[in-house]
């Protein structure tokens, strides 16, 4: 039907919306619908997809732009930002003037450790002869100061580590001097020669290298460098440096530079406990791309790699606009676009006292197999060394062994029996030469007897069939009973750090019982659990032991019960007897207050022969437990160890 021209009118958004039709070029977003708004919310779903195809595009002089090539636009400016997290949100409704509208977009990128960066954007719409609106594309829709071949990069500004500080809140990890020995490819006459001489001196470092400097790739490294480089070979702390320099300053093409390191005291320095802090490792970066960057320094193991995250602090980003040259390289133009400061990590403090670590170190320096040496305060329960051996490794003995006490758990098993009436110190109790219990024979050490004697003879001397006997007075919780009110099994709460607090046999039978008795059995502890239970027997009230002062345990357990005053002065009084005439007295002449303590040799597996060496103790205030694996016996292997701890104390 003709329609007058004068009675034409223009056809309502709704007539649009019923009419509307794909029109060429996959352009589907139509205004009739919902104004402009639709296709600002179809432009943000496209770019957050990677799909644009729903949206129409012409650049500010109205020419057309491909969907694609705006895709590939966006990617190409979001630079090193493309896989970052991006919120885009639509800010109210569209701004219409005839047919060109303005939308405010807010971006929101999630950049590398959680920084957030937003932004808001205006982006210009038209209206084309089909009704339909088409965003004007232009690069500073994705960042108002960006252009065509530009670049969003990340600069990240490292913040400043913490460092991890002892009892007294001074830094552990401090600048110390150390050498950097190298060698000038032009002046080495003789590799093979001077391979072997190396070698030979850096094994004669004391304490020993570990794990020895691996030569191997030396050749093939001085091969390759130019002939004046410096080519290192180690870094070594001064100390070290100058035991051997008579043997290697002289060797033709050493070189010896200087500098400062951050390095605890000593290379062995609570080296379990403390962990290690190394440039990224390759398994760092790719666990965790987000978090470190190659060159940034991570903590490994112990307290640098329980709380890297605390002690790195948040590192400093930077946004800033790169720019692609004529042969593609990408370059910064300087321009930096937004940035958050760097927030320096924050110091973990420890109750660790330096004076005690570098004694029970150096106590530890000289043993070869795999030991551990663990000292608390007793008045608190602060751990105030933990040593690990041989030299500096990295697995905390001290805290996580899953051991058998040996006789070192005489000590719980008097307390049990003199807490329950069973025996005093002067009741006198067989010492035979052997014990049996249900067919099973138990012996003494080297087959002593010691005939009727009171009890604080058969402890002092470690009678272990005078307590194979005595075990069924216990009953058959009565030793784990004892253990407990000891703080073994307890919960300590958290100390900073993974710790086996002990587990000690209950309802075993007669044959069980008696090795309990002993420390044998299934019982196994820690040396920190033995040590904590000596500061128990000697304060009289257990005390969890605590590593951590700040940041604080979130939960930390109060102090047990007060022990029986009797049970404890008695038990107390026989680990003194222990020294003085028992199997401690290499003890007895050491330099201070009396020193009290209890030796142990710990069968491991059904070879009586093969022992683990213990002795626990304390001297003033503090308590210890010291223990080496496949040691022999306590009194010859931990005893002289314990004595080292105490002279180097007392120095």
């Amino acid at each position: 039907m003709f329609v007058p021209r004068r009675h034409r009118r223009r056809r309502s958004p709704l007539a649009v919306a019923a009419t509307c039709l794909v029109v060429a070029a996959g352009l589907v977003a139509c205004s009739g619908e919902d104004g402009p708004q639709g296709t600002v919310d179809a432009f943000l779903e496209g770019w957050r997809k990677g799909d644009l195809n729903a949206v129409g595009f012409v650049d500010p002089t109205g020419a057309k732009i491909s969907a694609g090539t705006v895709v590939q636009e966006i990617r190409e400016l979001s630079g090193e930002l493309v896989d970052a997290p991006l919120t885009l949100t639509r800010q109210g409704d569209p701004e219409v003037v005839q047919n060109t509208a303005t939308a405010s977009v807010r971006a929101e990128w999630t950049l590398p450790g959680g920084t957030r960066w937003a932004y808001d954007r205006p982006v210009r719409l038209t209206q084309g002869r089909d009704d339909q609106w088409q965003v004007i594309w232009e690069p500073q829709i994705v960042q108002e100061q960006l252009t065509r071949g530009d670049r969003l990069g990340l600069r990240r500004d490292r913040a400043t580590r913490a460092t991890v500080l002892d009892g007294a809140g001074e830094p552990i990890v401090a600048p110390r001097d150390v050498v950097r020995v190298g060698l000038q490819p032009n002046e080495v006459t003789d590799v093979k020669a001077m391979i072997r001489e190396l070698d030979s001196a850096f094994r004669a470092i004391r304490p020993a290298i570990t794990p020895p400097v691996d030569l191997s790739d030396l050749p093939k490294r001085l091969k390759e460098a130019k002939p004046d480089a410096f080519v290192e070979v180690v870094t070594l702390r001064d100390e070290a440096y100058r035991q051997i320099k008579s043997r290697i300053y002289p060797l033709s093409g050493t070189k010896f530079p200087t500098d400062k390191l951050d390095l605890a005291p000593t290379r062995e320095f609570a080296r379990a406990v403390l962990g290690t802090v190394d440039p990224a490792y390759a398994e760092d970066l790719a666990n965790h791309p987000d978090r470190y960057s190659p060159g940034d320094l991570v903590g490994h193991g112990g307290l640098q790699g329980r709380w890297d995250e605390r002690l790195r602090g948040v590192p400093g980003l930077a946004v800033v606009i790169n720019r692609a040259g004529p042969d593609g390289t990408v370059e910064s133009t300087g321009t930096e676009v937004f940035r958050s400061e760097p927030q320096p990590g924050q110091p973990v403090r420890t109750t660790l006292d330096v004076a005690t670590q570098n004694a029970a170190d150096r106590a530890l320096r000289a043993e070869r197999r795999r030991a551990a040496l663990v000292a608390v305060r007793i008045t608190d329960g602060a751990v105030l060394a933990a040593a690990n051996g041989p030299g500096a490794t990295g697995e905390n003995l001290a805290f996580t062994a899953q051991v058998p006490p040996g006789s070192t758990f005489k000590m719980v098993s008097a307390f049990g029996l003199i807490e329950r009436g069973a025996v005093t110190p002067d009741t006198t109790v067989a010492c035979p030469k052997r014990f049996v219990v249900d067919g099973r024979a138990f012996k003494n050490s080297d087959d002593f007897a010691l005939g009727e004697v009171p009890f604080r003879t058969d402890f002092a001397k470690s009678c272990n069939t005078a307590f194979a006997a005595l075990a069924p007075q216990l009953g058959a919780d009565g030793l784990a009973a004892a253990g407990r009110t000891l703080g073994l099994e307890g919960e300590w709460g958290d100390l900073g750090l993974d710790a086996f607090t002990g587990k000690v046999s209950a309802n075993g039978g007669a044959t069980e019982q008696a090795a309990a008795a002993i420390g044998q059995g299934t019982t196994v502890v820690s040396p920190l659990a033995m040590a904590a239970a000596t500061a128990a027997v000697a304060r009289g009230q257990f005390v969890p032991p605590k590593l951590l002062l700040d940041p604080a345990p979130a939960s930390a357990p109060g102090p047990g019960p007060q022990l029986p005053p009797e049970a404890v002065t008695a038990v107390q009084e026989m680990m003194r007897e222990v020294v003085t005439s028992g199997s401690g007295t290499a003890l007895r002449d050491v330099p201070g207050e009396p020193v009290h303590g209890k030796t142990g040799t710990a069968e491991y597996d059904d070879n009586p022969e093969n022992t683990h060496a213990w002795f626990v103790g304390w001297q003033g205030d503090v308590a210890f437990a010291v223990f080496v694996e496949k040691g022999g016996s306590g009194s010859g292997t931990a005893v002289p160890i314990a004595e080292r701890f105490l002279r180097a104390l007392a120095d």
